[in-house]
């Protein structure tokens, strides 16, 4: 019989939940985003977030449950983001996954939010072959990752300060536009010259494979501060930011292609969405006889399918557990996946 897991996914301001099934795929994905709620702070506010999570996730979850057509007896299992994340966002997931589970008598997976994201294009008609290279960008997280198998992962760069996604919107609140940043800094990139600003690329005059975003917030804060903003000078500005982040990822991409020889490329991550970086990367890598791959739009932003996917393979392997302890970390370095474990 077919496996099929039912995926809770709430590690910030996303709550989501999600039914696949082995054979037949995805069979549902439910989602509330809380951007409206913390759009007028700026920025994810964390208590917040954890108390809508409580209002949204079990009318998700029933509603999941329905499109899929799926009683709790036809699951074989139940996945959570167990972290990193906000710990008060993961633990709202984390109990009802517990509890759901626990009631029926399923076991239940705690699954690593960025295991999720590197596993995504999983979901798609093509998904990527074993061994690849992964560039993780998001707006906690830039990575450049070995990706042998599930579990199997090397980190090969990170970010030393600011991620790529936390560069965006900074530098889009500097431009004056709303949260989140990083999407409305790429629709005005758009209407921007090339050229016109040109912003620093930390870290490429020198070897190596790691990130630095965080002079970049300095050096937009300069130039919005040294003319008014008009619309024209808004869009060259968001231009330079978008072609400086971009440009280091690419550069480093390539580095890392050249020093592992692997020539199939992952992207994900929010800012996986970014087509400006999807392009670049496409080109980058036909010319070396590769691929890209990324999962779609709607599965590059923290989303309950991907903790689904990463869950059914883990209860394929024989994880998953059947007592009531909560599995919730802010922390967690991926590296932490390569030994051997039983989900807890």
């Amino acid at each position: 019989m077919a496996l099929r897991v039912l995926a809770i996914e709430s590690s910030c301001d996303e709550s989501a939940v999600a039914v696949l099934d082995e054979e037949r795929g995805l069979l549902s994905h439910a989602l509330f985003s809380q951007i409206e709620l913390h759009r007028a702070y700026g920025g994810v506010v964390p208590e917040l977030a954890s108390r809508d999570h409580l209002r949204r996730l079990l009318p998700l979850l029933r509603q999941a449950l329905a499109e899929a057509d799926t009683t709790p007896e036809q699951l074989s299992g139940v996945a959570h983001t167990a972290g990193p994340g906000l710990v008060g966002a993961l633990l709202t997931g984390a109990a009802l996954a517990r509890g759901f589970a626990f009631s029926r008598g399923l076991p239940v997976i705690a699954v690593h939010h960025l295991e999720g994201h590197l596993l995504a294009p999983l979901l798609e008609d093509e998904p990527p072959p074993f061994p690849h290279l992964a560039l993780l960008v998001s707006g906690g997280h830039t990575m450049l990752i070995r990706v042998a198998g599930l579990g199997e992962y090397e980190l090969l760069g990170e970010t030393r300060d600011d991620a790529a996604g936390e560069a965006f919107d900074k530098t889009a609140k500097l431009l004056g536009l709303p949260y989140p940043g990083g999407p409305e800094l790429a629709r005005l990139a758009r209407d921007g010259r090339a050229g016109a600003f040109v912003f620093p690329r930390p870290m490429l005059d020198r070897p190596g494979l790691e990130f630095s975003f965080s002079g970049l917030k300095t050096a937009v804060s300069l130039a919005a501060r040294a003319q008014p903003l008009d619309d024209r000078r808004r869009n060259d500005i968001a231009r330079g930011v978008q072609d400086a982040i971009v440009d280091t990822l690419l550069r480093k991409t390539a580095r890392a292609v050249e020093a592992t020889g692997l020539v199939d490329v992952v992207v994900s991550g929010g800012v996986g969405a970014n087509l400006a970086l999807r392009t670049g990367l496409a080109t980058l890598l036909r010319s070396r006889g590769g691929r890209v791959y990324h999962p779609r739009i709607e599965f590059c932003t923290d989303n309950a399918a991907m903790i689904a996917v990463a869950g059914l393979l883990r209860l394929k392997r024989g994880e998953g557990s059947f007592d009531l302890a909560i599995t919730a970390r802010a922390q967690w370095p991926l590296t932490d996946l390569n030994q051997d474990r039983h989900t807890a």
